[in-house]
């Protein structure tokens, strides 16, 4: 069963966050978070920011990448980054594999991509745009990782909706 994680690098806009911790628990997918985070995670900020499913998030924060490393030794990460040379559909996820993805202003850090260019993805884009919004890049990457994993642990909602058109 495909236990699918996904990670941001030091995230700077609650309404990211919020909208793929919802992402997350729609997927059953862990979210790490890591350190400095540009908001707070109180139960009053979160509770501004309409974020009324947080309790239902699978998450864990950590106070560094050197501490996210530590505490995930085997962790198999794949890196979204504009500078990658491989499209994401064209890497094989595992059911249990990181997907990396770094703070709105400035991405992942070139100290940290260069250890894992061969595992370093891109979603394609047109022209001069810089990047996608962080929450649409999370979900696009995810939801091709699910497909991969053949959204084992998921209820299709197109099977649940044809049963309810045949009564």
């Amino acid at each position: 069963m495909a236990k699918l994680n996904v990670v941001l690098y030091e995230p700077e806009i609650p309404s990211n966050t919020g909208n793929i911790g919802r992402t997350c628990v729609a997927t059953g997918t862990r979210l790490h978070l890591i350190e400095p985070l540009g908001f707070s995670l109180s139960e009053k900020a979160i509770r501004r920011a309409g974020m009324d499913y947080w309790q239902d998030l699978d998450f864990i924060r950590y106070v560094n990448w050197e501490d996210f490393l530590e505490k995930n030794p085997n962790a198999r990460i794949y890196m979204a980054t504009t500078k990658a040379k491989q499209v994401y559909t064209k890497a094989t996820y595992e059911p249990d594999c990181y997907l990396m993805f770094g703070k709105e202003s400035a991405g992942i850090p070139e100290e940290i991509l260069v250890n894992y260019q061969n595992d370093c993805i891109r979603i394609p884009m047109m022209g001069e745009i810089r990047s996608l919004n962080l929450s649409n890049s999370v979900a696009i990457v995810l939801y091709e990782a699910l497909r991969q994993n053949q959204f084992d642990h998921m209820k299709l909602q197109g099977e649940l909706h044809r049963l309810q058109w045949k009564e």
